[in-house]
């Protein structure tokens, strides 16, 4: 039987229990030192971060500025809602969590269109609108069922309210959710911070060139959250800043008495304040609702927008380029007086035609004005006349005329996308065609450029701002829609300043001289039938542009398709003797410019002088007026 040793027993014991006890020691080093590293050295790191899980930085949107005439109606507002939002990247089975959406919900096939659009188009937002404008009773119902739809959500949303639906759009614009060709424009201006949050941009008119004044500066909120991701409190707010209201040049009454004018033709009217380049009136027609834009356009409206033969998304004001017609010829008229190619006294024989190398073109008159002097020639509207100046100016000098008063070249109005239109000279023609024997000019194309034909093809705007630079004697103003923006948070407003482009080195008898010819047009000429009795004297010129070549044929209206029918022009000033409003007018197929466009431009002339609202904005007799081309 063997013993065991006691004290050699416990010395073992006693390495054993060492052993443990410095195991134990350096265990607890560790955990010290990890617990210094972790709450001295690394403190400051790790407070920071369980801070950012406790609290969420929220953006808030700030309200956009407001759009109001000079009168203060306003044009463009915000209004707060709820919506429906689904988070894609928090839901299992999209399709199957709309469906039972549905179900307590009305969400219709638009509904579904329009955002399965945006999500193919918003990849940098996380959650999507699958209605919009919810009652309170539907929010009521989705929040009993809330616990079902994990990803989906009751979100408080302000949206662009357009009241008077497609009054003045084209003027307007329309706001759209954020695209990539957006962000790069935010990113130029280096405001990312500011756009956090934000879903919507300007996409086109004043909605789009002031967009960064329109915005405003985003808020944030500091909130606590739970574990969940869930708001708690609200620990801090620093309130967002509304945007910058626009105060506009225009006159909203004016606007819709020019607008209704037109009944349901199409076509566009550009109204201006000659001493200033403020624009009263700036008509589409047809135009759109910009409504249907704010939540995100569903594809059939539009398919019914793109598609529609008459163009509703055009803006005929500034992007429509067509012939002048015989509006051209008091300006022509101008240039023969200023560069002496022409006295107002100075008369010329009109036996119905102009012979030019062999080839006739052809008078409106059949048989003449006979004897016609400059007055005659602008308030009858002599083609002849201008065949003859034409053939004596040169396409060069006329050209250069045409070019100094803004013809052919783009305005600067305060909306982007404005067309430049053509000024036709042989540089311009070589410029345009690739092969050599299109690049050759032919003196028989100056002869029809005289009398706004041929390659001329300008813009509506471009002809108001021509007739308000005359009516302003040579002084030109950059038309401008905005007349001052106001500050929301001090009230203080910057004026947009009327600075002259330039002033143009007109002789004032020599501008007299057309004034006088064009009020005579109003009076005694193609346009006394729709100025009859009118209580003010102003000064206009009629202009009917082909659409196509007549090829030595005859025009008769009602045998050509109404697409192909003539365009109907007029432009104009009152009152004569200081005007406060110069126009330009444009029916699209309309036929002669004293049927069709001088009675709008009555209408206009008539409340904005006066006051008198029209009954009716039917057209002139089509029987009284036999016109120019």
């Amino acid at each position: 039987m063997e013993f065991k040793n006691p004290q050699e027993e416990l010395g073992r014991f006693r390495h054993r229990l060492a052993f443990a006890g410095g195991f134990v020691l350096v265990c607890f080093a560790l955990l010290l030192a990890r617990f210094v590293w972790l709450q001295v050295i690394q403190h400051d790191y790790y407070q920071t971060r369980a801070e950012d899980n406790r609290i969420s930085l929220v953006p808030v949107v700030p309200n956009r500025g407001l759009i109001v005439d000079r009168n203060g109606v306003v044009l463009a507002r915000n209004y707060s809602a709820y919506t429906l939002e689904i988070t894609p990247s928090k839901v299992k089975n999209l399709e199957e969590v709309i469906d039972e959406l549905a179900k307590i919900l009305d969400i219709q096939p638009k509904d579904r269109k329009r955002f399965h659009k945006l999500l193919t188009e918003s990849k940098n937002f996380e959650s999507m609108p699958i209605r919009t404008r919810l009652s309170d009773v539907e929010v009521a119902t989705f929040i009993a069922n809330r616990y079902r739809f994990p990803g989906v959500d009751i979100k408080a949303r302000l949206f662009r309210q357009y009241p008077f639906a497609a009054f003045a759009s084209h003027m307007l614009g329309y706001i759209g959710r954020i695209n990539d060709r957006d962000l790069e424009k935010i990113e130029e201006r280096e405001v990312e911070d500011n756009y956090r949050g934000t879903e919507h941009f300007g996409k086109t008119g004043l909605e789009q060139h002031y967009e960064f004044e329109l915005h405003g500066t985003t808020g944030f909120e500091q909130v606590e959250v739970d574990a969940g991701g869930r708001a708690v409190r609200t620990l801090a707010r620093t309130a967002p800043v509304a945007g910058n209201n626009l105060a506009l040049t225009i006159d909203a009454k004016l606007q819709e008495i020019a607008e209704k004018a037109f009944g349901d033709r199409k076509g566009a009217l550009v109204a201006i304040e000659p001493t200033t380049g403020g624009i009263l009136a700036l008509v589409s027609v047809p135009n759109y609702d910009p409504n249907l834009f704010v939540d995100g356009i569903d594809s059939q409206s539009w398919r019914d927008l793109n598609d529609s033969p008459d163009k509703p998304m055009v803006n005929r004001a500034l992007n429509g380029t067509y012939p002048p017609g015989s509006t051209f010829k008091p300006f022509m008229a101008l240039g023969a007086l200023t560069l002496g190619k022409r006295r107002p006294e100075q008369v010329i024989a009109d036996p119905g035609f102009f012979n030019f190398g062999g080839h006739i073109f052809m008078d409106d008159k059949k048989g003449g004005h006979g004897p016609v002097d400059m007055y005659k020639s602008i308030v009858q509207s002599c083609n002849t006349y201008y065949y003859m100046l034409a053939s004596d100016m040169g396409i060069d000098n006329m050209a250069s005329f045409m070019g100094s008063i803004g013809l052919g070249s783009r305005t600067g109005v305060d909306i982007d996308g404005e067309s430049e239109g053509v000024l036709p000279s042989p540089a311009w023609k070589k410029k345009r065609f690739k092969k050599p024997e299109q690049q050759k000019w032919y003196a028989g194309e100056t002869i029809s450029i005289g009398i706004g034909q041929g390659y001329n093809a300008y813009t509506p705007i471009q002809l108001a701002q021509a007739i308000a630079t005359l009516a302003n004697n040579g002084v030109m103003f950059r038309p401008h829609l905005v007349k001052h923006i106001t500050d929301t948070r001090s009230g203080k407003q910057t004026p947009v300043e009327p600075h002259p482009v330039k002033t143009l080195p007109w002789k004032q008898e020599h501008i007299d001289v057309i004034k006088n010819a064009m009020v005579g047009v109003n009076k005694e000429g193609t346009g006394a039938r729709a100025f009859a009795g009118a209580e003010y004297a102003s000064g206009g010129k009629t202009g009917t542009a082909q659409v196509y070549s007549l090829k030595g044929g005859q025009y008769k209206k009602d045998s050509v398709k109404k697409e192909l029918r003539d365009h109907s022009l007029f432009i104009a000033f009152a009152p004569a003797e200081q005007p406060t409003i110069a126009l330009a007018v444009l029916v699209e197929n309309g036929g002669f410019g004293a049927q069709a466009a001088a009675p709008i431009a009555r209408q206009v002339f008539d409340y904005y002088l006066l006051g008198k609202v029209p009954k009716s904005a039917a057209p002139a007799d089509e029987a009284a007026v036999g016109e120019e081309q």
